[in-house]
């Protein structure tokens, strides 16, 4: 079989896996998590831990509830846990609602009323020198007082916690923290007194949250050891001298299938979003959807990037559009002379900021052959951005000379091969007016091009159809424009206009 189109289901990729979104523990000790589930619409789920050892764990949220905000578009903080109560926000009507964690069948009550009226934005004028801020567990009930710091630097105090009389404690000065080293998480324990730190060997590469309870600590990790392709950290050289940038590479890999020696694999470059993000060496079942097919893929920690020191991420202040295109075009370029891949077959793709970087790199340079834009920016002016993120990116791009000119909807006549674009038609960040203007010129234009949009979809994907129609596209496009292989899957092909 031709390199390039093994079968690999991507049923696994948009249904079958959840994505977490936070970790917390409750009053009795019981380790709480966020689920989202793409095959529920992208449903938010608390989960609860198994009881018993074998158990499945426990669905706390009901059916008819999901557990997200909207607050400035992406969401976040969306429960609090207290003792034997979390508190919620539902993301269809954005109330907030309390729910017991241990009475069974216990339902949501909403503590805040249904209000269905314009936003408001509201200031009482009125601000405080001190705030106290005091837990409730009425488990959980004692009497801290008299504080003491020791010339050593030690805290005591004396509490009734342990039977009911007041005693002598000391404060443990132990602190458990997960830190990032040449883009990979570590987790340790800070031991303020001896002034020392000292790591614990852990099979993760990277840790998204850390919390503690009932004496134990629990971490939100995960690692690329297990997947088919495995992820190897590269550094390769940017048009800067002396300076590397870093970036995951994925070598084609399925058990099922050889690929020919002589053939050098495609390519597909991601770049990744914010742009002051970074991208993690993990398991990822959407690269795996592209190695076990026979491509390779690399994903790049541009200039910017988080988690390889202050000097590095200071690469994008002024030069956003420039450093991120540049060092993502320098890694496609090294892996090509290193012949890890085919040079007549380099696509780049990219979420968000990441699509501005593809958008960018099809637009202003000329290493790649397609491009994929996830609801990209096209456009820098800081009119367009929402609220949220007006001024997030003042540093990156300082002037309005550089926004025109950074910005691939207003050289439209500068692109030069194939484009596909996704975009959720309920997108605030960057809204779908963008991705239908960049569309129309490079029809125009008479390059081939697509564009899918979705009901019901915000600034990323959520449900399970849309992220498999999404995969499965774009692997029909690179492989009918670029990749000279047909695609063994039965896909029903989108129209590409001045194609077919």
């Amino acid at each position: 079989m031709a390199l390039g189109s093994p079968p690999s289901p991507p049923n696994i990729v948009s249904g079958a896996s959840k994505r977490l979104g936070g970790i917390s523990v409750d009053g009795e000790g019981c380790l709480i998590w966020l689920e989202s589930r793409p095959n529920e619409a992208g449903r938010s789920v608390l989960v609860k831990e198994p009881e018993k050892p074998g158990d499945e764990p426990v669905d706390i949220t009901p059916k008819e509830f999901a557990v997200r905000t909207a607050c400035h578009e992406y969401g976040g903080g969306a429960f609090c846990i207290s003792g034997d109560t979390h508190v919620f926000s539902n993301y269809k009507d954005q109330r907030l609602y309390k729910q017991s964690l241990h009475l069974k069948e216990s339902l949501p009550l909403p503590i805040t009323p249904d209000y269905g009226g314009p936003s408001v934005c509201y200031a009482d004028g009125r601000f405080y020198k001190r705030l106290c801020v005091a837990g409730h567990n009425p488990k959980h009930v004692e009497s801290p007082t008299e504080p003491k710091w020791s010339p050593e630097g030690e805290l005591f105090f004396i509490t009734d916690r342990q039977n009911g009389f007041w005693n002598l404690y000391k404060w443990k000065t132990l602190i458990a923290c997960s830190y990032r080293q040449m883009g990979r998480s570590h987790l340790a324990i800070i031991d303020v007194l001896q002034s020392s730190l000292v790591s614990l060997d852990i099979p993760f590469t990277d840790i998204q949250d850390i919390t503690a309870g009932n004496n134990c600590l629990y971490i939100e990790g995960a690692s690329g050891v297990l997947p088919t392709s495995v992820a190897k950290l590269i550094e390769f050289p940017t048009i800067v001298p002396g300076q590397n940038a870093y970036a995951y590479f994925y070598p084609p890999s399925n058990h099922f299938y050889q690929a020919s020696q002589e053939e050098k694999p495609p390519l597909l470059l991601k770049s990744h979003g914010g742009p002051t993000r970074k991208t993690r060496g993990v398991l990822n079942l959407s690269i795996q959807y592209w190695t076990s097919r026979g491509w390779a893929f690399v994903d790049v920690n541009y200039g910017g990037s988080t988690g390889y020191g202050r000097e590095f991420r200071e690469r994008l202040l002024g030069c956003w559009g420039i450093v991120d295109v540049d060092d993502c075009c320098s890694c496609a370029e090294f892996l090509v002379e290193s012949r890890k891949v085919d040079g007549n077959r380099l696509c780049i793709t990219g979420v968000s900021a990441g699509g501005y970087t593809t958008l960018a790199a099809l637009a202003f340079r000329e290493t790649f052959r397609a491009g994929a834009s996830l609801y990209g920016v096209m456009n820098m002016l800081k009119a367009e951005p929402h609220k949220f993120e007006s001024h997030y990116l003042d540093n990156f791009v300082v002037s309005e000379k550089d926004c025109y000119e950074r910005s691939p909807i207003n050289f439209v006549e500068k692109f030069s091969c194939p484009m596909i674009l996704f975009q959720g038609l309920e997108d605030k960040v960057v809204p779908p007016d963008q991705g239908r203007k960049i569309y129309a010129a490079l029809k125009q234009k008479g390059l081939p091009v697509a564009l899918v949009e979705y009901e019901g979809e915000q600034h990323g994907f959520r449900k399970a159809e849309n992220i498999k129609f999404t995969l499965e596209q774009q692997m029909l496009f690179f492989a009918r424009l670029v990749g000279r292989f047909d695609v063994a899957d039965e896909i029903t092909p989108i129209k590409i206009d001045n194609l077919d």
